[in-house]
């Protein structure tokens, strides 16, 4: 999908637009657009594992659906925003996409790889401590490995940048 039409049409510039904008991206934007992106990922992860155990389910179908609901929630999020600022939901699919995809990927990457790689975690309860020491701390790490990631695609305006233009 090209985006060159709602930032300017970067490639006029030789490419120095990109590095301009990038020293423009704050922090604290990097930070908001990865914690917004967690909350949905948290939600749809959180009742996913839920789901899953009340259904007594296998780890491998109880992290899918959980993978696949943090999915949904994290798009349904910029969706909902997208929408509300009066785009057709066709055009707020894309949007979502372009802008949540990356991030929500990566989240998905660290908090499950945390959650797989931490002793007796797969294999702990909803009432165990160990369940949810080790899902937020994954969720803690995979927000700081996010975040540098979000600040990159945002100052080249790809990921959530693609949401402000319908703010």
């Amino acid at each position: 999908m090209d985006h060159s039409a709602h930032h300017g049409g970067h490639g006029d510039h030789g490419g120095h637009a990109h590095s301009t904008t990038a020293h423009g991206t704050t922090w604290a934007m990097a930070m908001k657009a990865t914690l917004h992106c967690l909350t949905g990922c948290a939600i749809g992860e959180i009742l996913g594992m839920v789901i899953g155990t009340a259904l007594m389910w296998g780890n491998v179908p109880t992290m899918v659906l959980a993978i696949s609901l943090a999915f949904v929630f994290g798009y349904s999020f910029t969706l909902f925003a997208v929408v509300r600022a009066g785009v057709s939901l066709k055009v707020a699919i894309k949007v979502a996409l372009a802008a949540d995809t990356v991030s929500i990927a990566v989240m998905e990457l660290v908090d499950n790889g945390i959650i797989a790689l931490t002793p007796g975690a797969m294999d702990a309860h909803l009432s165990d401590g160990l369940f949810w020491y080790a899902l937020l701390g994954g969720f803690a790490v995979a927000f700081v490995i996010t975040t540098p990631v979000n600040k990159w695609m945002i100052g080249r305006g790809k990921g959530h940048a693609v949401v402000h233009a319908y703010h």
